[in-house]
């Protein structure tokens, strides 16, 4: 489904659509996504030594929050530039470059759309409610519960810390 045979593609731009739904994710065993839709538009510029491509992708994944672990729906938008030439041999060692033997007739691009999507997600997930103070969950009360007492001045204060603060007001007297 993610292979474009362009050998008998004209040269010119081509437009490709995909949709990219959770099993598309099982396949790299990526197992964070718990759903998604995500709509990817493939710029395929077909020149006589090269190919210009460009992907676009729009939607959203079903994630777990990594603060209460509750669904919610992280919006995804990224895009990517590729340029594939033709060598000896197979290399995707630059990001920006992919080299196909001379006689192939046909690119493989789920990779790159999944490396796009992934690498769009962001590194900390926060539920929208968490941060708006809107969700309302049993881990988050706890973690309430559990957060450093603060003192008259909101500074936090640990009472190990505070011995060795007292270290330092003794040195000076």
């Amino acid at each position: 489904m993610f292979v474009i045979p362009f050998k008998g593609l004209k040269e010119e731009n081509h437009q490709f659509e995909f949709k990219i739904i959770k099993e598309f994710f099982e396949v790299y065993q990526y197992d964070d996504v718990y759903d998604a839709d995500i709509n990817v538009h493939l710029n395929f510029n077909k020149k006589s030594t090269l190919f210009e491509l460009e992907f676009i992708a729009n939607g959203s994944i079903q994630v777990a929050c990594d603060l209460t672990n509750e669904l919610f729906q992280q919006p995804v938008t990224s895009n990517l530039d590729l340029i594939v030439k033709f060598g000896d041999a197979y290399n995707d060692e630059d990001i920006d470059v992919l080299i196909l033997p001379h006689g192939d007739y046909e690119i493989d691009i789920s990779k790159f759309i999944y490396e796009m999507i992934v690498l769009a997600l962001p590194s900390k997930r926060i539920h929208p409610g968490v941060k708006d103070g809107t969700l309302k969950s049993d881990i988050l009360d706890k973690l309430k519960e559990l957060q450093p007492k603060t003192t008259n001045n909101n500074i936090s204060s640990d009472p190990r810390w505070d011995k060795l603060k007292g270290l330092l007001t003794d040195k000076d007297k």
